[in-house]
């Protein structure tokens, strides 16, 4: 382990001594250092409710206060929300598709400093919090293109002198709920596609991360108002439990994307459903990476130890469980721990860096507890298993990366079957690959899965029927780190939703069967005779 520092970042400060780095990476961002800020954008900004703080995980110093919304101003910002819509869907989608070209170079004008800024609320090191921000600018590419093809259907009929369409149109206001771990991201993923099928959006961001979301809303609300469209078809409403609960619960909003744990998710899908809505559920991963007696090995541990420690294991993608041959086990797990070894720990805003701290002190006991249970089921602990006594960390979240081989492999046991939003990698021996599929399947989640071979057999059965049910399956890539082309999202308890590109774009319109009669004749289908 080495330890990375910055100057300006080891100590605890208060709200009204800011350290030097932060007021850059705030003031840049034209955010102002030292007051409290209105978190809620409807168009104007306002916020008379309770406050945030937002707390830099890497020091403990308090970064900002955001004043959320109180119930008249979340009701007011819904509205305008609503009206936002209905002049929104009336603008022509590829014009919403340039509308997007001009956020993307906006955001990427700022990328550098908008990461950083995540890197600085949320702690994933600096070339995670660039990548995230590039994410959004890739979706708007993406989005700016889909704008112009976001296509219905001609169907044949059976009818002479008629023809079928099937026909998207704009579904309203889309409903945003974002987690901690992507604060700009998710957004992004969500908002591109939902612009450019016509819909305004409202944006509830996880509580602990509400700069992000301030910084982020000023650089659309900008081109919006350049454009001269209304604020509100990217609103933001700051808050904790109530907001979410009045997102969730509005008829006004057809659409919720949610993403967070399988226990909220479980609450907002069934709120939703209850009302007849339409929701995209993100939720726990859980995620194993299986390596063959085939496997290439410089390729497969270092994108094992990408997966288990990126984001300091709080990505929903990062590796939880690794399932090695037994005639390979010894050898992998040798060359993983050698990596362990090296990882540059400290200031997620030094180059180099490479493990940041948890995101808040609760996820520490989360660690803590969870190793406690290894032990405590005889567990052996190859590497980590405590936090860092360094006194240049200690006013931080940082935790060491940990490796364990439960005493059973059994998916039934808890150790596997929990999801813990931690840097515990837990491994598993098998001796066949029938065996490590069950093992991979038999958990409630299925988000993303691995397999490194050379085996063209081994592809075939794993991407097949036969193979793994999450809704990622890789093959000789980890399990963390998903481009944007693609959908996104999981399967079983990680929600079946799907972001993201592929065929997500469908969910953010409603969809209308159109029959068209061009003839001189009224006939029924299927042949059915009414006639006097």
């Amino acid at each position: 382990m080495i330890l990375l520092r910055h100057p300006v970042c080891g100590t605890l400060r208060g709200a009204r001594s800011l350290s030097t780095r932060a007021s850059a990476i705030l003031s840049s961002l034209d955010i102002p250092v030292g007051a409290e800020l209105p978190g809620v954008y409807d168009g104007q900004w306002s916020g008379s409710g309770e406050v945030l703080e937002s707390v830099c995980p890497a020091t403990g110093e308090v970064l900002a206060r955001v004043r959320s919304a109180t119930p008249d101003e979340l009701h007011e910002a819904l509205g305008k929300s609503k009206e936002a819509y209905l002049h929104l869907r009336t603008v022509p989608a590829p014009k919403r598709g340039e509308l997007l070209r001009q956020i993307r170079e906006a955001l990427s004008a700022k990328r550098d400093v908008l990461g950083a800024l995540v890197t600085l609320e949320m702690g994933k090191i600096k070339t995670e919090g660039i990548g995230e921000v590039q994410e959004f600018v890739d979706i708007c590419d993406y989005a700016v293109g889909l704008s112009r093809m976001m296509n219905g259907r001609v169907v044949a009929s059976e009818r002479p002198g008629h023809t079928i369409l099937e026909v998207p149109n704009p579904i309203g206001v889309v409903g945003v709920l974002t987690a901690f771990n992507f604060p700009v991201a998710v957004y992004g993923w969500n908002f591109a596609l939902s612009v450019a099928a016509g819909n305004a959006n409202v944006w509830k961001p996880s509580p602990s991360t509400p700069l992000c979301s301030i910084a982020v809303t000023k650089i659309i609300a900008g081109v919006l108002e350049k454009n001269g469209l209304p604020g509100a078809v990217s609103t933001l409403i700051t808050g904790g439990k109530n907001v979410g609960e009045a997102i969730v619960e509005s008829r006004d909003i057809p659409l919720v994307s949610f993403t967070g744990s399988e226990a909220v998710g479980r609450v907002v899908g069934k709120a939703v459903q209850s009302r007849f809505g339409k929701s995209i559920l993100e939720l726990g991963g859980n995620n194993a990476s299986i390596i063959m007696p085939d496997a290439d090995m410089q390729l497969a541990v270092p994108a094992v130890f990408f997966g288990a420690i990126g984001t300091a294991g709080q990505r929903c993608t990062s590796t939880r469980r690794l399932y090695l041959h037994r005639a390979i086990a010894p050898k992998f797990l040798d060359a993983l721990q050698k990596l362990y070894a090296t990882i540059n720990v400290g200031d997620p805003l030094v180059d180099g860096t490479l493990l940041g701290p948890l995101h808040t002190r609760a996820a520490v006991g989360i660690y803590s507890d969870a190793v406690q249970r290894l032990r405590q089921s005889g567990a052996e602990i190859l590497t980590g298993g405590k936090t860092y006594d360094h006194a240049a960390l200690s006013q931080g979240n940082f935790v060491q990366p940990t490796i364990s081989i439960p005493k059973t492999a059994d998916p039934a046991d808890k150790i596997w079957s929990t999801e813990t939003f931690a840097p515990i990698l837990n491994v598993g021996l098998f001796d066949e690959l029938e065996q490590a599929i069950e093992w991979n399947n038999a958990v409630p989640q299925g988000l993303s899965s691995s397999l490194w071979t050379r085996d063209i057999r081994n592809l075939g059965k794993w991407i097949g029927p036969e193979g793994s049910d999450a809704g990622i399956v890789n093959v000789n890539v980890g399990t963390s780190g998903a481009e944007i082309g693609a959908a996104f999202g999981g399967n079983k308890s990680t929600g079946w939703g799907r972001e993201s590109g592929g065929d997500a774009w469908k969910q953010y319109v409603r969809w209308s069967a159109c029959t068209v009669n061009f003839s001189d004749a009224a006939p029924l289908a299927q042949g059915v005779d009414f006639s006097t």
